[in-house]
């Protein structure tokens, strides 16, 4: 169990809260727990402290809201998803924290930028996002992202607005995509020696704040009108990436 003092406890509860509501709707809020956690355990063994917690919020998101998905596209980004889990944890240790932030946040917040761009001119590159190569490069920078930092949830979003989702089909379906790529994550951070018997006692204490999390990203998310939900989707997507970017 880590030896924090009541402020870095305090810090801990608030980002597994929000990583929590980031799984039952508002995926954009879940940077806030990357930051932190980032913050508190270090960037790359934050990753391992993080993976069994995001897997909690993902059982209950799935829970929850299994009716939304989407299978076909939950099948069009896995397989590339997948393999830039393989080609995330290639790169671990051979990439700084620094130059992976810069690379990621420019590549968010141009996405942002475009989607933004479309929503005022919906002809704008109106073929684009349901081309298979589109997915497939989307679904490769999702995998190295989510195993390098697990920083992937404004990259689903913003193609899942690109492609037209209903929220509470980007709430369904990315529920159901992260559960099995943070599921396929577990034996490579753990073969890297991220996950550990500390981490996960720190994960059961967390447990219930993700739960209270989840049941609050629910309960927003079926309040919030569908463009309110895709502005607050891209307006978290542009701050995560201008985070990234300046940190």
């Amino acid at each position: 169990m880590p030896d924090f003092n009541a402020t870095q406890w305090t810090l801990a509860v608030i980002a597994a809260l929000g990583m929590g509501i980031s799984k039952g709707g508002l995926s954009g809020v879940g940077l806030l727990h990357v930051v932190i956690f980032a913050f508190l355990f270090g960037a790359r063994d934050s990753t391992g402290v993080v993976l069994p917690m995001l897997l909690v919020g993902d059982v209950c998101a799935v829970t929850v809201l299994h009716q939304h998905a989407r299978w076909d596209y939950v099948k069009r980004m896995l397989l590339p998803s997948c393999i830039g889990v393989i080609a995330g944890w290639l790169l671990m240790g051979r990439i700084t924290d620094a130059g992976f932030r810069l690379v990621v946040g420019w590549i968010i917040l141009t996405l942002a930028v475009l989607q933004f761009a479309r929503m005022l001119r919906p002809h704008w590159f109106g073929d684009v996002p349901h081309n298979r190569w589109f997915a497939w490069a989307m679904g490769l920078l999702l995998g190295v992202t989510t195993m390098l930092a697990n920083a992937a949830g404004p990259i689903f979003g913003l193609y899942a607005l690109s492609v037209s989702l209903p929220k509470f089909e980007i709430v369904g379906t990315g529920a159901w995509l992260f559960f099995i790529v943070n599921a396929v994550k577990v034996p490579f951070s753990a073969g890297l020696g991220l996950i550990h018997r500390q981490t996960l006692l720190f994960n059961l204490l967390m447990t219930p704040v993700i739960i209270v999390g989840v049941l609050c990203g629910r309960w927003l998310t079926h309040r919030l009108p569908q463009r309110l939900f895709d502005g607050f989707l891209l307006a978290f997507a542009a701050i995560a990436a201008l985070r990234l970017i300046v940190s």
